[in-house]
């Protein structure tokens, strides 16, 4: 699931554990950019550190949706 240019994602489907695992698959590809000289191609790495901060904003999102959602299966929903 890719982010859009806008930031946004559909979250259909998307745990919080795919969303790390991706952050994960971009951290790596972020050390490589650094150890191999391509991050001294800066639209590659503003790209790159772009992509990153919104996979983990959506990693938050996913992740307080499942919170809330696991806390409504328990106890209901918030009524107020």
């Amino acid at each position: 699931m890719e982010p859009t240019p806008d930031g946004e994602t559909q979250m259909l489907g998307m745990t919080p554990a795919e969303a790390r695992h991706h952050i994960g698959a971009l951290e790596e590809e972020r050390a490589l950019a650094l150890e191999s000289g391509i991050a001294e191609i800066d639209a590659y790495m503003e790209d790159l550190d772009t992509e990153l901060e919104v996979w983990r904003r959506l990693y938050v999102v996913a992740a307080v949706t499942e919170i809330a959602s696991l806390r409504a299966e328990l106890a209901g929903t918030n009524d107020g």
